[in-house]
């Protein structure tokens, strides 16, 4: 069987986590290409974040925020490479540095020097050697717009997250931003297309309301994947089923785009239980009856890393999407 064309969508920690465990799958620099399970991997990543560094390089620099693209970056490239750790490097010190990331400084240069801040991102990521292609959903300065379930209307990632109400639509301004040709065309050409893990409203639909994505995932000839979250996040997902998540983004699509969906079905400890009910968030329920009613057939398992915080178990979850994209993914191209 061919290598596989892989397409990930989404932003925030989620996707980089995600990025790290299919990282393993594409072939290194150096090595027989063919012999890969992931001959070609690329990340559609969300560009709205207007807060810490990413938020006041926007401001300062007229830029679009480079936080999770930088992120994505070292996610794919070379853990142990001095240079990858550099990019994440934050700042302690200095009145003006402190705060900062060098990642983030790193690319607010390139993109001063090109005039391109998609650019800017490739030309960085051939600089960390990365095992794949990173694009920003978009290369337009976008605002993220929340109508709450009060009726009132809160501006900007950082004010919609920090807000108390529940978010019942989201918006860009302007809206349809245009995407990058060549995230569609990965789209087009994808096996195996994942959105998800990430923050319902400001990582995935977010990423989802650019011009022309949703209907280059309703036509897609891959295996269409949503990854669900692990637990409920304040005003984004706060008492919503896995079923409703999904609800959610078809909602705002206007069409269904998922074939599969990966969820966890493994218990919590009770310590983990404990410290994310003080924080008022709670394991995602997963109705799993209801997600099938839509068409979407239901991997089950325990996905989850448990820490200090609840992450991805990142070589579990594509250890599931490498498998279901042998199985379905060119079978579904073929069909």
């Amino acid at each position: 069987m061919r290598p596989l064309r892989v397409v990930a969508i989404g932003g925030g920690t989620g996707l980089s986590t995600l990025l790290r465990g299919l990282r393993r799958y594409v072939a290194a620099a150096g090595t027989d290409p063919a012999a890969a399970l992931i001959a070609d991997l690329a990340a559609v990543v969300t560009v709205t974040d207007d807060g810490g560094s990413s938020g006041r390089l926007r401001r300062g620099f007229n830029m679009l925020p480079p936080g999770d693209l930088r992120n994505c970056m070292v996610a794919l490239s070379e853990e142990e490479d001095l240079l990858a750790k550099l990019f994440s490097h934050r700042f302690i010190r200095g009145d003006e540095l402190q705060g900062h990331n060098l990642g983030n400084l790193f690319l607010a240069a390139l993109t001063e020097v090109t005039g391109d801040f998609a650019r800017a991102i490739q030309l960085a990521s051939t600089i960390l050697n990365t095992r794949g292609r990173i694009y920003p959903a978009t290369t337009a300065n976008t605002t993220l717009v929340a109508e709450m379930d009060d009726g009132s209307f809160v501006r900007g990632e950082t004010n919609i997250t920090a807000s108390k109400r529940r978010i019942v639509e989201l918006r860009l301004d302007p809206p349809n931003p245009a995407p990058l040709p060549e995230s569609l065309c990965a789209i087009h050409q994808a096996d195996l297309i994942t959105v998800g893990p990430g923050s319902l409203y400001t990582s995935l639909i977010t990423s989802l309301l650019v011009d022309g994505v949703a209907e280059a995932l309703a036509v897609a000839g891959g295996l269409r994947v949503y990854v669900s979250n692990l637990m409920s996040q304040t005003n984004e997902s706060l008492g919503l089923k896995a079923s409703e998540h999904i609800e959610r983004i078809y909602n705002h699509l206007g069409a269904p785009i998922f074939d599969y969906a990966i969820v966890h079905t493994a218990p919590f400890s009770a310590e983990t239980l404990k410290r994310y009910t003080a924080q008022g968030a709670s394991p995602i329920e997963v109705d799993i009856e209801r997600i099938e009613s839509m068409g979407i057939r239901c991997i089950t398992g325990n996905f989850a890393s448990e820490g200090e915080f609840v992450r991805h178990a990142a070589d579990k979850v594509a250890d599931a999407l490498m498998e279901l994209g042998r199985k379905d993914g060119s079978a579904k191209r073929s069909a």
